[in-house]
């Protein structure tokens, strides 16, 4: 298989596993992709997910043939818009490790993971236009709100690849660290949001992806609303009793 998967202690790992093409994704593995990922996403055992790629890059991108793509555009871009929904949408953090370079299409993968850990060797680029490309897999979307617009008009216009800690100055990395660290430090970050209350985890990346593009009275509306579901959980009388009891919580989830 071209992505693995494996799960302990509520923390799955899925690896993209191509390196011989720096893990550039077939049409094919975009679709095993995104079942995989809709696999956790249904899981209640998984609480966090880490997303990295097998040797000195993370993903460059979909792969495409010198002559051109094997499968109709059409068919492409369905495969890799399903992928980037079950990402964007699916209720566990998620956390993109990124090793080596992450460009086009893997920039975008990095971009809709939740948090971005990258190593000092990670390289970061919005290279469609230089493929006489648009951007894809959400990041026309997702850059400017990160980066802000004129910052992602730079990237995705000129196609310029950064640097580890340009990308945690813009906001896209929100840890830089050396190579031999990126597992550690990536597993470390599972830990803690693994460890979390996974119902107000999953309500709070939904009220966070919904803020830019609803008004604020909405916004309010859907708070009060997750503020119910939160208030009928276990997990928040847990919060509380381990507050007046002096000791750390423990998150079942329900």
């Amino acid at each position: 298989m071209s992505i693995e998967f494996e799960s302990a202690d509520g923390i799955a790992r899925v690896t993209l596993a191509a390196h011989e093409r720096r893990n550039a994704l077939t049409p094919e593995e975009f679709a095993e992709l995104r079942d995989v990922l809709a696999s956790i996403a249904a899981s209640p055992g998984e609480r966090a997910v880490v997303l990295t790629g097998e040797g000195t890059a993370f993903c460059a991108g979909a792969f495409l043939p010198s002559d051109g793509p094997q499968v109709p555009p059409i068919v492409l871009m369905r495969r890799i818009n399903e992928t980037a929904r079950v990402l964007h949408r699916m209720p566990q953090p998620c956390i993109a490790a990124v090793n080596g370079h992450a460009v086009g299409a893997g920039m975008s993968l990095a971009l809709g993971c939740d948090l971005v850990v990258a190593s000092t060797a990670a390289k970061f680029g919005q290279v469609f236009v230089k493929r006489g490309l648009s951007p894809d897999f959400g990041s026309s979307w997702l850059l400017p709100r990160i980066v802000g617009l004129h910052t992602a008009k730079r990237l995705a216009l000129l196609g310029d690849i950064i640097d580890a800690h340009e990308a945690a100055r813009l906001g896209i990395a929100a840890e830089v660290v050396a190579p031999e660290e990126l597992d550690a430090a990536a597993t470390r970050l599972a830990r803690r949001l693994a460890d979390g209350p996974p119902i107000a985890m999953a309500l709070t990346k939904d009220l966070l992806n919904q803020s830019s593009t609803i008004g604020f009275d909405d916004a309010l509306d859907r708070e009060a609303t997750a503020a119910a579901a939160n208030m009928a959980a276990e997990d928040t009388a847990e919060a509380f009793a381990a507050l007046r009891e002096k000791r750390a919580p423990v998150f079942k989830g329900r």
